[in-house]
């Protein structure tokens, strides 16, 4: 196969894969959880802080790492 009729294939095989699923939120909270506790580390990796605190400084984390995704796809747009 040629590098693009494998990504083909593996979008069909993904998007198959997300038709048969019945509950997307239930399939994708074990990723959201892990990737939440990645921020909940950063921002607390000794386990200190109070439960309330440690979340709404992951939210923080998780946002700032976003917004500096987005600014080095806006650069990249712009360099083109």
């Amino acid at each position: 196969m040629t590098p693009a009729e494998k990504s083909l294939a593996s979008r069909i095989g993904a998007h198959t894969s997300w038709a048969n699923t019945p509950n997307r939120n239930a399939r994708m909270a074990p990723a959201r959880a892990g990737f939440m506790a990645k921020f909940e580390r950063q921002v607390d990796p000794d386990g200190v802080m109070d439960p309330a605190d440690r979340a709404k400084a992951a939210e923080s984390a998780m946002k700032a790492h976003m917004s500096q995704l987005r600014l080095i796809r806006m650069a990249k747009s712009t360099a083109r």
